[in-house]
């Protein structure tokens, strides 16, 4: 005769289905990345609201005493706010400020530097105290 099938007498025994413990510690890493990208920081590809970070940053020194960088950011913006830069960093400003192109409110420059408006109002110049100025030129404003 052969063996019978053993029965467990609990009665919550089948409430989860019989799957192999490899299935349940997918499920469970999976759920504890759904929760991970759910979070307030910039995770899984998605930035915070309101904050921004550097995308490409690229030098050219070929010329003496002159730098030209170019940079591209990625931001992630409330309603009513832009890309922009405040103390020389990208960030979420006032959309206002761009479509007037009043540069200098979105105080783009460090601190201890003066910031002034280029004549066209294509820019901006920040004045260090020691007389070094750095120039910057917003293409992509422009489109706005």
């Amino acid at each position: 005769m052969a063996p019978s099938p053993r029965r467990s007498s609990r009665k919550d025994a089948s409430a989860l289905p019989s799957m192999s413990s490899t299935f349940w510690a997918i499920m469970i890493l999976a759920s504890l990345l759904i929760a991970y990208c759910k979070g307030p920081h910039e995770v899984c590809g998605q930035l915070a609201a309101g904050t921004c970070e550097i995308v490409t940053l690229d030098r050219d020194s070929s010329q003496p005493r002159r730098t030209i960088a170019r940079q591209t950011a990625r931001c992630a913006c409330k309603k009513g706010q832009i890309a922009g830069t405040t103390r020389a960093r990208p960030a979420c400003v006032d959309a206002r400020i761009i479509k007037t192109k009043q540069w200098c409110e979105m105080l783009p420059c460090l601190e201890g530097e003066g910031c002034d408006l280029l004549i066209n109002k294509s820019g901006w110049t920040c004045t260090q105290p020691g007389g070094r100025i750095k120039t910057t030129t917003e293409s992509l404003f422009s489109l706005i």
